[in-house]
């Protein structure tokens, strides 16, 4: 579906994968949440798309770190 939008919905598999890794993870006896949605995420995915193509995909090489930023604000623990 990501590659059929071209990229566009990339924002809610992004937050699909990362709202199920977290319900499945449990560090010491604390289970996380993540609670971040997708829609938060659409913005800044737009204006890092439009970044990649201006500089000719240089940009492309920061968006994961920017997007491991973004879900890391995004997840907290659960109790």
């Amino acid at each position: 579906m990501t590659v059929l939008s071209l990229g566009i919905c990339l924002p809610w598999a992004v937050c699909m994968l990362y709202s199920w890794e977290t319900k499945h993870t449990v560090i010491e006896g604390r289970r996380l949440k993540f609670n971040g949605k997708a829609i938060w995420l659409f913005g800044s995915w737009i204006k890092w798309l439009l970044l990649t193509i201006i500089t000719f995909g240089i940009y492309g090489f920061w968006v994961p770190i920017a997007i491991k930023k973004w879900v890391t604000k995004h997840t907290t623990f659960e109790n």
